[in-house]
C-alpha cells in the first residue's frame, strides 16, 4: 500500500472517525464539494493524485474539516466510487434496462456501469484501488459502496420479493462485477470477457425460476 494511505489508514484506526453524515444544507453542500474534488483529481492522475491537502484546496475547506469528514484518502476514494454509483442508480432510474429477462436487464445495466467507468480509467482504477485497500476502519463507506451496488442490481431486476436464491445470485453478480472491474483495470481481462462473465453470473438470477418450472413440470 502508498505510504500515504497506509498513514492515512493507521490514523483512521486510532482517534479519527468518519464524521456522521452531513445534517445541514451546508455541510452536505461542503460534502460534494469534496467527494467532486476528489473525483477531478483521480480522473486526473489516479489514485496518487489524489492528496488530501491539494483535496481540501479544491474543495475549499480547511484540512482538519476533511479529515473530519473523510480519515483518510481510502475512505474518501471509497465514497467517492459510492457517490459515482449513486449518480449512476439515478441515470438508470431515468433510463432503465430493456432486456426482457432479469438476467439481460442486469447484465445490461452492469455493461452500462462498465462504460461509464471506462470513460474515466484513472478514476475507476483510483476507486476500485481503494475499494480493495480498504480495512476494517472503512468499513461504513464499503458497506455503503456495496448496498448501492445491490441496489441498483436489485432494480434491474424488477423482483419486489426476491427469494433466498437469487438474493444469493445477487452477491455472486456483485462479486463478480467487482473482480471482472479488477481484471479488466489490471490488463488481465479483454471487454469480450468482462461482458461474458457477466453474463454468466447474471444467469443465475434466472436459474432458480426455471429450476423450479422444470421441477414442477
Amino acid at each position: 500500500m502508498p505510504a500515504e494511505a497506509t498513514a492515512q489508514t493507521t490514523a483512521a484506526r486510532g482517534t479519527a472517525r468518519p464524521c456522521s453524515p452531513p445534517v445541514t444544507a451546508r455541510q452536505e453542500a461542503r460534502r460534494r464539494r469534496i467527494l467532486a474534488a476528489s473525483a477531478r483529481l483521480a480522473s486526473r492522475g489516479g489514485f496518487d493524485a489524489v492528496q488530501m491537502r491539494e483535496v481540501a484546496e479544491c474543495s475549499q475547506v480547511a484540512l482538519g474539516t476533511l479529515y473530519r469528514y473523510f480519515p483518510s484518502k481510502v475512505h474518501l476514494l471509497v465514497a467517492t466510487m459510492q457517490d459515482q454509483l449513486e449518480r449512476l442508480h439515478a441515470t438508470l432510474r431515468e433510463n432503465p434496462p430493456t432486456g426482457e429477462t432479469a438476467a439481460e436487464r442486469v447484465t445490461e445495466t452492469l455493461m452500462r456501469a462498465f462504460r461509464a467507468l471506462r470513460r474515466e480509467p484513472q478514476l475507476a482504477d483510483a476507486m476500485v484501488r481503494a475499494l480493495t485497500f480498504a480495512d476494517r476502519g472503512a468499513s461504513p463507506e464499503v458497506d455503503r459502496v456495496s448496498r448501492q451496488t445491490t441496489a441498483i442490481i436489485l432494480d434491474a431486476t424488477g423482483l419486489a420479493e426476491p427469494t433466498p436464491d437469487q438474493s444469493a445470485a445477487v452477491r455472486v453478480i456483485e462479486h463478480t462485477w467487482h473482480s471482472a472491474l479488477i481484471t479488466w483495470l489490471s490488463g488481465r481481462a479483454s471487454i469480450a470477457q468482462v461482458r461474458l462473465d457477466i453474463e454468466t453470473a447474471c444467469r443465475l438470477i434466472d436459474w432458480p425460476t426455471v429450476t423450479g418450472e422444470r421441477l414442477r413440470a
